[in-house]
């Protein structure tokens, strides 16, 4: 009957009992028979609040009738407090919290046997909307388990002790867990795979935007983010190297806010605010940047003035909340993010093709009026992303959440006509947009102290458009390369529907106290490009061996979708006898379908705290993959495109390491990792046969595989002022013919000082200075050779940056 209750408010989401704030009638607990036995003169009882939640540092006195204080003292953690010695009579007992009406209680002590009694103090408005919201986070919490699965948790600490603070990218920040490798264009890859992250906000799957240059969300914005790895459980699916798991910032917890001013190097300035409050049972949070430089993407030459590489970015974001009820909140998140880049120009390039009137490439070389230094690409991106989500608790047992959430996601290359067919023999203006929506459900129900059920839904619609307009040469009976070939112009315009279906249903069980098992299993099925589904088992386990080491234990079975977004079928009968035919193999097919990826997964990993400062972590995976998805950049847009190898394989080791005492921290990671593909066997027109036959009989390194990477920090705070300094380091990514070889190391050293000063009436003001590349170190992320790489990359050489803020 329990199951058919938790079922129905899962679906139909039942819960008003009236008005936010209403509070519960409390009445003084009758003498029970214990309290005939409590010893002579002594008083004991407990403070909680209208919720039965116990409050601590609950100031309590006792007077007698005469209002002489005859004894005070303070709620223990448990809210309990006890007075001895006490005379036999009549008292007033009082208790007072801050944030909290008082709350008077009348008790007698006999000659025979002492008292005992409970006082419930009601909130103030603005606290009880604080414990409300409070509690609700923890059941919101409850819904996503985390056993088996590796958890790197980053709080408003960890990231203001970073050199740049809150202005530090989301990819930057993920950086600094184990495991994580850098990329060109700001990507991050996650245990060796490409993409396939999951973002949640507050609980709820964030459909990820079409791949560009821009970080979608603002670190500003996180209260906490964790960042799950490994054997997932069953409650998460389709994008599954990590789900990065934000927690946002609350009106409920914020009356105020904050204005920042950031800038430096390469023009770069970055203004930006965020202010949060609540006004009766509506709570709200808000902030806003903006953000333009000469560095918007990696530059394809070392120098530290890249040509053509302005950006401008607008960011918006803001998360409303409105209690209905002390069990149900109705919740609205909305984001916006606008920007458009220059693509930077690789100066000293020699031009390939003929163009009549503008260009001529004879032996030798002929006039040619188009630099490589002074070409004009662009591109523009937008996401736009809501979510409507209701979320509460039913009784004591039961925890839900059902959602609804939409996503607007569009890029346009916009290429340089001329320069582009001198140089690559087409030019190409490419659109996507994608447009999803979606139903997400989840709810818990704890059967007993040993089970917590959890099961839940997902269903989403994604529409997906891929068009492109594109100039090339004809090759009927001209070589464009020798001669003046004619263009033409090609429009290639594709759309499609993908529907993804979800259930799930696991049951956390805990045998005995040490002991943690995670069971379930998921159905996926998709219908877009091509169809697929799967049924996934899945279990994990968390043995606790002493209080301080703990060791855990995972399997998944995963399916993966490809993104339906950057699945472009081209039409290449189109572009037959063009300047960009594609070179099919002799053999086989050319341009099979994009399949679903599934895989096998294995986690193993323990964590022991040495002492009560240091805390070392070691953990093992390994994935076996079937049709395992990659991406890259083959056309002349910056655009990825999606692709399988026939089988994968994806080991790796990762060792972490935290020590903090005082007024310092500090933290080492260090990660092994492989990732290996064999046979192409989708968008095959995009390789050279040689490199497809090479990877037909071999297992190759991924592109983005890098072997050991780590990443280390440090913050020591000295009165009002706090140094930080973290490093990255990385072996190389992958280069040359089939990735058989690999870019020189990479490592960077960022160094940042940060001062406070209270401003009486008015707020704290901080100010920071960062140092970004300390020692002008010259990174090269990409050479432009290997399995989907078509430019060389470096990373920002040093930079200086300051900034301003103000909290009121």
């Amino acid at each position: 009957m329990r199951m058919i209750l938790f079922v129905l408010l899962l679906l139909c989401v039942f819960g008003w009992n009236g008005p936010a704030g209403a509070e519960e009638q409390s009445i003084p607990n009758s003498p029970t028979p214990e309290t005939e036995h409590l010893p002579v003169g002594e008083l004991r009882g407990m403070i909680s609040d209208s919720f039965g939640k116990p409050l601590a540092s609950a100031a309590v006195r006792l007077e007698t009738a005469e209002g002489m204080v005859v004894g005070q003292t303070t709620s223990q953690d448990d809210g309990r407090f006890t007075f001895q010695h006490i005379a036999p009579g009549t008292y007033a007992l009082i208790a007072e919290k801050k944030g909290f009406e008082s709350g008077t209680a009348i008790v007698t002590l006999t000659a025979e046997a002492g008292a005992e009694t409970t006082l419930t103090l009601a909130a103030g408005k603005a606290e009880e909307l604080k414990i409300i919201a409070k509690r609700l986070n923890q059941a919101r919490n409850g819904l996503l388990p985390e056993t088996g699965s590796s958890v790197y948790r980053f709080d408003q600490r960890d990231i203001t002790a970073l050199p740049q603070g809150t202005q530090t990218p989301v990819n930057q920040v993920l950086l600094q867990a184990p495991g994580v490798a850098q990329d060109s264009y700001g990507q991050v890859h996650v245990r060796g795979e490409h993409a396939n992250l999951e973002y949640r906000l507050n609980g709820i799957f964030l459909p990820e935007g079409i791949t560009g240059f821009g970080q979608a969300l603002d670190t500003r914005l996180f209260d906490h983010v964790n960042l799950l790895t490994g054997a997932l459980p069953a409650q998460y699916g389709y994008y599954t190297a990590g789900v990065v798991d934000i927690h946002t910032k609350e009106g409920s917890f914020a009356n105020g806010g904050r204005v920042d001013v950031y800038g430096g190097s390469y023009h770069h300035i970055e203004p930006s605010a965020e202010y949060g409050g609540s006004v009766g049972a509506f709570s709200y949070y808000v902030t806003a940047s903006y953000l333009q430089n000469d560095f918007g993407v990696e530059s394809p030459t070392p120098d530290h003035n890249p040509l053509h590489d302005q950006t401008q970015q607008g960011k918006a974001f803001g998360y409303f909340s409105y209690l209905l009820n002390p069990t149900l909140r109705l919740s609205l998140i909305a984001g916006d993010v606008e920007g458009t880049f220059e693509i930077p120009n690789n100066p000293g390039q020699p031009p390939v093709y003929n163009l009549a009137g503008v260009c001529t490439v004879p032996s030798p070389p002929g006039p040619c009026s188009v630099s490589s230094a002074k070409l004009d690409e662009n591109q523009r991106e937008a996401n736009r992303y809501g979510i409507l989500a209701v979320q509460g608790t039913a009784g004591s047992q039961i925890d839900y959440q059902l959602a609804f959430f939409t996503r607007y996601s569009k890029v346009v290359f916009t290429p340089d006509w001329t320069g582009d067919l001198v140089f690559n023999g087409v030019a190409s203006n490419v659109g996507r947009i994608s447009f999803a929506n979606g139903l997400q459900g989840d709810g818990s129900d704890r059967v007993s102290d040993t089970h917590t059920v959890r099961t839940g839904f997902f269903v989403s619609m994604e529409r997906a458009t891929s068009n492109s307009t594109s100039s090339v040469y004809s090759t009927l009976g001209c070589d464009p390369t020798t001669a003046d070939c004619p263009t033409e112009s090609i429009v290639d315009n594709h759309a499609t529907r993908a529907w993804l279906y979800s259930v799930y249903l696991q049951d956390e069980w805990r045998p005995f106290e040490k002991l943690t098992v995670n069971y379930g299993i998921r159905a996926d099925l998709m219908q877009a490009y091509v169809d697929g589904s799967q049924v996934s088992p899945r279990v994990g386990v968390v043995y606790q061996a002493t209080p301080t080491t703990r060791l855990h234990a995972a399997y998944a079975r995963y399916f993966t979708p490809p993104p339906t977004e950057l699945v472009a079928p081209s039409d290449l009968a189109l572009f037959q006898d063009t300047s960009n035919a594609a070179t099919c193999p002799t053999s086989g097919p050319c341009n099979s379908a994009v399949k679903p990826e599934r895989s096998n997964y294995f986690d193993l990993g323990v964590t022991h705290q040495v002492t009560p400062s240091l805390s070392l972590g070691l953990d093992g995976y390994y994935k076996l993959a079937q049709d395992l998805l990659d991406e890259g950049f083959f056309g002349a847009s910056l655009i990825p495109t999606v692709f399988n190898y026939r089988n994968g394989e994806v080991y790796g080791v990762e060792f972490t390491g935290a020590y903090t005492r005082g007024n310092l921290s500090t933290y080492l990671n260090t990660a092994y990792s492989k990732a290996m593909g064999k046979e192409i066997v989708s968008s095959q027109y995009n390789f050279e046969q040689d490199e497809l036959d090479y990877i037909a009989t071999h297992y190759v390194h991924l592109d983005h595989d890098q072997t050991v990477t780590a990443s280390s920090g440090a913050a020591y705070r000295w009165g009002a002022t706090t140094y930080s300094l973290d490093a990255l380091y990385g072996s190389g990514l992958r280069r040359g013919f089939a990735n058989t070889r690999t870019v020189p190391y990479n490592l960077q050293f960022n160094l940042g000082v940060t001062h406070r000063v209270t401003i009486p009436h008015v707020g704290e003001l901080e100010g920071r200075l960062v140092v970004l590349n300390l020692f002008d170190s010259v990174n090269e992320l990409r050479d432009g050779t290997g399995i989907g790489v078509g430019a060389p990359q470096y990373a920002t050489r040093r930079a200086v940056y300051g900034g301003v803020n103000l909290a009121f």
